[in-house]
């Protein structure tokens, strides 16, 4: 399957408000992350939000393309993280469009470090 399926998406104004106030806050050089692991959410998906801003790129020809490659770095790398019913939130934030093996790098390490909080 070479999707996100809608159970692994994050949506929903609720969600994405508990999220942004109760989560995490965390920097790459290119993204920027908000990270949320529920206590006892063994077996429940990790759900995924990515947002390229407007003023950062005005076509959205371009959003689009960041977009689609941050949820394909994720879709292929998620198994860094185990199901935890971790919520995140990635928001690109680096005025060059950058390639996809860079976005990938970026995102395995955000997974990493989300993994090792779990673990703590």
């Amino acid at each position: 399957m070479n999707t996100l399926p809608k159970s692994e998406r994050l949506c929903g104004k609720v969600s994405v408000s508990a999220l942004m106030s109760k989560g995490r806050w965390g920097f790459t050089s290119g993204l920027k992350y908000c990270s949320s692991i529920q206590s006892g959410g063994d077996g429940i998906p990790n759900r995924i939000m990515v947002s390229v801003p407007k003023r950062l790129f005005k076509r959205a020809v371009r959003r689009n393309l960041l977009k689609r490659r941050l949820r394909e770095a994720y879709r292929t790398r998620k198994e860094l993280l185990p199901p935890c019913g971790a919520s995140i939130m990635f928001l690109y934030n680096t005025p060059e469009i950058l390639g996809f093996q860079p976005i990938t790098e970026q995102v395995e390490t955000i997974l990493r470090r989300i993994g090792n909080e779990r673990e703590q």
